[in-house]
């Protein structure tokens, strides 16, 4: 009976540690290769770990919640175990001397970027070509298992009762109806779409509302829990807000209940003992350490506009009643991501990197003649800003349901380091938290960032008259290195154009 120690690999971005976040077995689980042994948090995102083992967990040997170095041994499996657990129509055909682990790398390195090829390369004084760190190997191996073969997972959260069906139930129980959902506040429209239905003056805008999937039984459950769907991370399928997503943000909001009641502590006690120490490690680390370098390294120059965004409104009720965006989550935010790609093609030096030669002194300026635009997503772990890979070749459906699906994988922990690598420009939607505008920090290796606004109803002049319109301003920051004032106001005036007459997306 063979003993085989699994060691915490690099996971394919050249980091040294990780936290073990949780265990998805425990000593005495038979597991068959590629089975999730636990989850790890890098300086970049959540990876699970897969088993390169067949066998039986006799020893976790990392607690959860303690950082380790890659190449500390994490687990022992040994080999006994009744039957192959890997399913026969994916197992490995044995070889003489073929030794009973197998040897095939299981993430190995990232595939060469071919975007590479497209960077402009504007030297300055001679400087040599920058490139990002290749990504290490991982060890690791073996086929895929089948995914019906595997261990299922158990929910540690009790689902809510099932609610009484009725007949009509019945009959719609698997087809998620369409809800609409009252605006936040009135005169207030977010850019996350919430807006007032309410009757306004002039005859502008009127009954848009913001609609969430939701099957009639899910439906009832939040209303009995007093919760607002517009409020819920959607995660199903098709973008229906399903009946674990309620009880997730159930249990979220009474955690915090429960910790609002207790903030404060006993007065008695002196103040130097009523201080919580939060180590900071794993993402947070990241991303302190990068808007550091950023905000220093890069000289920071930042512009704001007001924009009529009223016409963007309309562009996007048009969007959510038609049948080609049926069951896609239709925000601003799209109308803003293909302005700030359109507006870049116009001036590309916002597409760009400052990249400096440590040996020789000199610099390059790096024009990137594709767009992997990121977006900044406030997760349960920190900061991400995940990215769009060749946004620039997406249709504007393609690209609303790149934007669901980044969102909804972000806010779930699940991004990828992949998908957080090799970002050329970076949109902030401050406005979803209800901010009017702000003056935000440059993600590293790029040079240009836009923080999109809340939308409200404002006085506006137009033609001379003041009338009510749906107003938001844009703020955005810009690397003076390569950025200069011409041209950041000349990239801020096109995206503003494109909120305030959506049409010219079609030149």
């Amino acid at each position: 009976m063979a003993l085989n120690k699994f060691n915490l690999p690099d996971v394919g971005e050249g980091l040294t540690e990780a936290e073990i976040v949780s265990w998805k077995v425990k000593p005495g689980d038979a597991v068959a290769i590629n089975d999730v042994l636990c989850e790890i948090e890098t300086a970049k995102s959540i990876v699970e770990l897969p088993s390169p083992f067949a066998g039986t967990v006799t020893e976790l040997l990392v607690q959860e919640g303690v950082t380790i170095d890659v190449g500390t041994a994490i687990i022992s499996v040994t080999d006994d175990v009744a039957g192959d657990p890997t399913p026969a129509d994916v197992r490995a055909p044995e070889a003489p001397g073929t030794p009973d682990v197998l040897e095939q790398p299981l993430y190995g390195k990232l595939p060469d970027d071919t975007q590479g090829q497209d960077v402009e390369q504007g030297t300055r004084d001679g400087g040599t070509q920058g490139g990002a760190p290749a990504a290490g190997p991982l060890v690791g191996s073996g086929p895929k298992a089948d995914a019906v073969k595997r261990r299922p997972r158990i929910s540690r959260t009790p689902a809510p009762a099932a609610a009484p069906r009725t007949p009509a139930d019945s009959i719609t129980a698997n087809a998620p109806e369409v809800e609409p959902v009252q605006p936040h506040t009135p005169a207030e429209v977010t850019a996350s779409g919430v807006v007032d239905t309410r009757p306004t003056l002039g005859g502008t805008i009127t009954g848009l509302v913001n609609r969430v999937l939701a099957k009639p039984p899910v439906r009832k459950i939040a209303r009995d829990l007093g919760i607002d769907l517009a409020d819920v991370v959607a995660t199903g399928s098709r973008g229906e807000v399903t009946r674990e997503d309620l009880v997730s943000y159930q249990a979220q909001r009474d955690a915090e209940l429960d910790k609002a009641d207790g903030f404060w502590g006993k007065a008695g006690k002196p103040q130097d003992q009523r201080i919580e120490r939060i180590p900071v490690k794993g993402v947070r680390k990241a991303t302190a350490k990068a808007m550091v370098d950023s905000a220093f390294a890069a000289p920071h120059v930042s512009i704001f506009v007001d924009v009529d965004a009223s016409r963007t409104m309309e562009f996007v009720k048009r969007l959510k009643s038609s049948r080609d965006f049926e069951g896609i989550k239709i925000s601003p935010l799209l109308i803003l991501a293909k302005a700030v790609i359109w507006a870049a093609a116009r001036n590309p030096s916002v597409n760009a990197a400052w990249v400096d030669d440590a040996e020789s002194g000199n610099a390059e300026i790096h024009v990137k003649h594709f767009m992997n635009l990121g977006i900044a997503a406030a997760t349960p772990r920190g900061l991400m800003v995940p990215n769009i890979k060749n946004a620039q070749d997406l249709s504007l459906k393609e690209l609303a349901v790149a934007l669901n699906n980044l969102a909804t994988t972000a806010r779930a922990g699940k991004t990828q380091p992949a998908e957080m690598q090799g970002g050329t420009l970076t949109i902030t939607n401050i406005g979803a938290l209800g901010i009017d505008t702000g003056t935000p920090i440059i993600n590293p290796g790029e040079v240009a960032i836009v923080a999109f606004g809340t939308i409200k109803q404002k006085p506006w002049v137009l033609d001379g008259e003041v009338i009510p319109r749906w107003i938001t301003t844009l703020g955005g920051s810009f690397d003076h290195r390569v950025v200069d004032g011409d041209l950041s106001a000349r990239f801020m005036a096109d995206v503003a154009a494109i909120l305030e007459e959506p049409a010219l997306l079609l030149d």
